[in-house]
């Protein structure tokens, strides 16, 4: 069946107000979320300063909200019967349980010293809980200019010839990719389930987009380069993590288990494949743009569907950050499960000659309870080298239990928990493979 998408006989002719209505929007969301700006000394992009501007200013409403969110997440699944959906729906309706235990002792200052340490529980509610808890919802209210009204159409078409070829994804796919370097992986992960459910992406693809390219933002990246003493070095940091984090995504694409994964798309939608453009490229992206801005609703009622959308995912999120994300934090500092998991690294960082061939193992090891862990094991080791390496592993390893996994399942892609355990595994072990020499020649 074809689509008007892919009609390339009958382009709807522009009509006033079209272009204006185009540019607008995009223009929007292309500042809200792609351009650094300086305010107060910082510079960052628009969400991130509005989210900072409403923790500075709602600092005492603020963690109430998060808890609030994480309630209604905990209560959510025994309400509407999603408990039972699964086992391992189960395991995180109870988890989630957990979760708002340890939410309320965080706003109520008050628990056992080894959660209550700065490292633990702090940790996870200040960086992960209300960030995540703000920037979904508030970008979800931007996200509707960014990607309902043609501008992923657009840049797909000129796009496609670098997307399809090197990681089988849709040129439209881009956008995700660069909204999790600058933006955030939980807004880049909202975008890919909502073209997902559209018919415009595969399981597949969509499966693709989450795990090779929903980075954490460049605002997180800095973290990580001043943890590891790296910021002499950034802008060689972050491009390289750029680079590195995209070669392994086009590797892991052409291998199991994400090659095997069924190319259709989501059940009860029709495929709505990303056209080849013919005849002038500029005149085929308008089209297909044009395309989709006049089947687009009006701006209030997709703002508000994006926003929804943001809240469930948040709302999905946030129980699991604060018992998942916990429970890999404890582990990693009082038990040896990490060193354990750490000897199946070594080896690669042995290969590559990388000093200290244990430390990289444990502390690789430990990024798929939280992505911020190896830097913190790492971050006292002379060697200039090692502590690149592990920065970027921190980058391009992409899945982590305390905030990723949750994001993911909190989706409609068709992603079990063992795939992703897998893919983590690939990811880790060919960044190593692969950074190490890069970051070799270049320092």
């Amino acid at each position: 069946m074809t689509s008007s998408l892919s009609s390339p006989t009958s382009p709807p002719a522009t009509r006033p107000g079209d272009v204006a209505r185009f540019a607008l929007y995009s223009a929007i969301g292309l500042l809200v979320f792609f351009v650094p700006v300086t305010l107060g000394g910082t510079t960052t992009i628009l969400l991130d300063h509005a989210v900072s501007l409403l923790r500075e200013h709602g600092a005492g409403v603020v963690p109430y909200y998060a808890l609030l969110v994480i309630l209604a997440g905990t209560v959510a699944p025994f309400v509407t019967g999603a408990w039972r959906a699964s086992r391992l729906k189960t395991v995180f309706a109870f988890l989630n349980i957990v979760g708002l235990t340890v939410g309320i002792a965080m706003v109520a200052g008050i628990g056992p010293a080894w959660l209550m340490d700065e490292q633990m529980g702090p940790f996870l509610f200040n960086a992960l809980v209300i960030p995540v808890g703000l920037i979904v919802p508030i970008g979800a209210i931007f996200l509707a200019m960014l990607v309902g009204y043609g501008l992923m159409e657009f840049l797909g078409v000129f796009l496609q010839p670098v997307m399809r070829p090197l990681w089988r994804t849709p040129g439209r796919s881009a956008i995700d990719a660069v909204a999790s370097f600058v933006g955030s992986y939980s807004l880049a992960l909202l975008i890919t389930n909502r073209v997902y459910r559209r018919g415009r992406y595969t399981g597949r693809e969509a499966a693709i987009i989450a795990t090779g390219f929903s980075t954490v933002s460049a605002s997180f990246m800095v973290i990580v380069a001043k943890t590891l003493g790296l910021m002499d070095h950034w802008l060689l940091y972050f491009l390289t993590a750029l680079v590195v984090t995209f070669a392994v995504t086009a590797i892991t694409v052409r291998i199991p288990p994400l090659s095997r994964i069924p190319d259709v798309p989501y059940p009860g939608v029709e495929h709505v494949p990303e056209p080849k453009p013919t005849g002038n490229r500029f005149a085929y992206a308008w089209r297909e743009a044009l395309t989709t801005l006049r089947e687009a609703p009006s701006l209030p009622r997709n703002i508000a569907v994006n926003v929804l959308d943001g809240l469930k995912m948040a709302m999905a999120i946030l129980p699991s950050i604060l018992s998942v994300g916990l429970i890999g934090l404890v582990l990693a500092r009082y038990t040896p499960i990490f060193d354990w998991i750490g000897y199946v690294f070594a080896p690669f960082a042995w290969v590559v000659g990388l000093e200290d061939p244990l430390l990289v193992g444990k502390a690789s090891a430990t990024g798929i309870a939280e992505m911020f862990l190896p830097a913190t094991l790492a971050a006292d080791h002379a060697s200039l080298e090692l502590r690149m390496v592990i920065g970027i592993v921190c980058v391009a390893a992409i899945i982590f239990f305390s905030a990723l996994v949750p994001c993911i399942l909190a989706t409609d892609i068709p992603l079990p928990l063992w795939t992703m355990v897998v893919i983590w595994f690939e990811r880790v072990a060919l960044t190593i493979l692969i950074a190490t020499p890069v970051v070799r020649l270049l320092l």
